[in-house]
């Protein structure tokens, strides 16, 4: 553990290139570093003029719906 903190960034480094990182605590594994996996990004606008909003979109809800979104019967 001790060595994991004094050589946070070159671990970093290896989980950057795509390996994984298990830290141990008295020869015992406890915790595993690994890269966080972007979901590749959609470029803006790919669904214009596919998709209509109706001018109340945003309205406040009736009450008699807005009492089932709350639970109420």
């Amino acid at each position: 553990m001790h060595e994991a903190k004094t050589t946070l960034s070159q671990l970093v480094e290896q989980v950057e290139r795509g390996e994984e990182v298990v830290l141990a605590r008295a020869g015992e594994p406890v915790a595993r570093i690994v890269a966080i996996r972007r979901a590749d990004r959609r470029p803006l606008g790919v669904w214009r003029g596919r998709v209509r909003m109706s001018d109340d979109f945003d309205a406040p809800l009736p009450e008699s719906e807005l009492a089932g979104w709350n639970g109420e019967p």
